[in-house]
């Protein structure tokens, strides 16, 4: 039986959280860091809930102030630093468990009528603001996880018919049995669930082909204060603008995505891999793009600049580190056309240690690494975006080059501006950026905006997305107001007030 807690302050599982040594080993490693770890605190006194629950539904909702404290942030660097000072003052006033999609209708009813703010909750992964309201007045954080089946499998065609609280790792263990997979596994895999994937379009972490979730998607059904929103179960259609393409990426502002039909997979019993050692990143980027332009999909082509395969323990000497695999569920697989690819551009196959394994121990790892050094005083930012080819390397030469200086300005001394392809398509990839800064408790929050700020600031002036794969939320509101087009934006607003006339949905994020 496992008798692992969820961590309410920062990532994960509380009992695989980093030690104060660990912690203090880690910021050693960044100039004018402190070495000394902020103590984990007990969960603070919360204010009074400010509405009671409808009689009717009273047993689906707690006051607990754990569950509470848990509900309050999702998982960003700025959530793990006010949560270990003790500022819990956005926690929601109620949580609810839902155990149908009438009762997830009951509370929306009621919230529309009492004014009370909703905010749909799965893993509470999100590492964008998605999940923290911000408003004034009281709010509930409605909890998916009670819906976690999957009710239905279609073998046929291969799909699956899922609620939306299940999470990662439960639908994979509902789809084993059947010889299935999803095949989606973002780095939130454990924590995160079907309709956090949904709603903030994840995408997941196979480099090509199937990379967000809206490629398993055959039809969604999404309950709104207007009504329910179910779309028919189809492989294509040409009937006007999707349905589906409105809620994917919603956020939890239009509606709470309670059921989903999936496209499910045989399950893969063919794999290869192999690593690739390069002197400079531009070559490495460079056999990237003719790998993914000729046509090959792997499950796995990620490329890690010399920071990252450091940090990672991929590779060490400075090298840059091209990561490759491939897998099947029929038929032997190799990697021999990409690494062959990779060598004629002036890379050398990794013959000792396991960099493919090494690298993903230390991916699943990091987010636990991200709080050992935030308790610390350090300052760490991930952002992600995707540009064309042709935009690729002044993108990235923008971003070292210019948040590094931001990051010099505000902490007074150098940081650290890792770079790492995570996904990539014939006609541009997703690069994702990690920014580590010496820091002392007390000027994280200040710094971190600063420097978020500028990350933005470069991105749009490159027209590059605000995000590929970590969701809008609310903190990266502003670079989505800036991005999308402002007749669409009218059009979202106006979509807003149709299904949720009360404005009680997740307020805040999108609009």
């Amino acid at each position: 039986m496992d008798e692992r807690t969820r961590s309410w302050w920062g990532w994960g599982w509380t009992q695989e959280a980093l030690a104060d040594d660990a912690c203090a080993g880690l910021a050693a490693g960044l100039p004018g860091c402190a070495t000394d770890p902020v103590p984990v605190p007990a969960v603070p006194a919360l204010r009074a809930p400010r509405v009671d629950p409808p009689a009717a539904l009273a047993d689906r909702f707690t006051a607990d102030p754990h569950v509470r404290a848990g509900h309050t942030y999702g998982k960003a660097f700025r959530d793990v630093v006010r949560a270990l000072a003790g500022d819990l003052s956005a926690a929601p006033d109620l949580v609810a468990f839902p155990r149908s999609e009438e009762d997830v209708a009951a509370v929306l009813d009621w919230a529309g009528g009492a004014g009370v703010a909703v905010v749909p909750y799965g893993g509470g992964s999100s590492v964008v603001g998605g999940t923290e309201y911000r408003g004034e007045g009281p709010v509930v954080s409605l909890d998916l996880t009670r819906l976690d089946r999957v009710l239905e499998i279609d073998a046929t065609s291969r799909a699956a018919r899922v609620q939306g609280g299940t999470l990662g790792p439960g639908l994979e263990d509902q789809l084993r049995p059947h010889g299935l997979t999803m095949r989606h596994f973002p780095q939130s895999f454990e924590f995160s669930t079907v309709g956090g994937w949904l709603a903030t379009r994840s995408g997941g972490h196979y480099a090509m082909g199937g990379t967000h979730v809206d490629d398993f998607v055959e039809s969604l059904r999404v309950v709104t204060p207007a009504g329910v929103n179910e779309s028919w179960r189809l492989p294509a259609s040409g009937a006007g603008p999707s349905p589906d393409r409105l809620f994917l990426g919603s956020e939890g502002a239009l509606g709470v995505l309670t059921e989903a039909w999936l496209r499910v997979q045989a399950r893969p019993v063919h794999r290869a891999s192999a690593a690739v050692r390069f002197v400079r990143f531009d070559d490495g980027l460079a056999a990237v793009r003719e790998i993914v332009q000729s046509g090959v999909t792997l499950a796995n082509c990620r490329l890690l600049d010399h920071g990252e395969a450091h940090f990672s323990g991929a590779a060490q000497g400075g090298h840059t580190v091209l990561v490759l695999g491939a897998e099947s569920a029929v038929a032997p697989v190799d990697v021999a056309g990409p690494v062959a690819i990779a060598q004629a551009h002036g890379g050398a196959v990794e013959e000792q240690g396991d960099a493919v394994g090494t690298w993903r121990s230390a991916f699943l790892r990091m987010p636990y690494l991200r709080d050992g050094i935030t308790r610390c005083g350090g300052i760490v930012e991930t952002f992600e975006t995707a540009c064309t080819w042709d935009a690729a390397d002044a993108l990235i030469e923008a971003v070292r080059s210019e948040v590094g200086a931001a990051v010099r300005q505000v902490c007074g001394v150098d940081g650290i501006v890792n770079c790492r392809i995570t996904h990539v398509y014939p006609d541009g990839p997703a690069p994702y950026f990690t920014v580590l800064a010496g820091g002392r408790p007390g000027m994280q929050l200040g710094a971190w905006d600063e420097i978020k700020t500028a990350a933005m600031e470069v991105l749009t002036r490159h027209r590059a997305s605000v995000t590929h794969h970590h969701a809008v939320g609310r903190d990266h509101r502003p670079g989505y107001d800036r991005q999308r087009p402002e007749p669409f934006a009218a059009a979202l607003r106006a979509v807003k007030a149709t299904l949720d006339p009360h404005g009680v949905l997740n307020p805040g994020v999108l609009v």
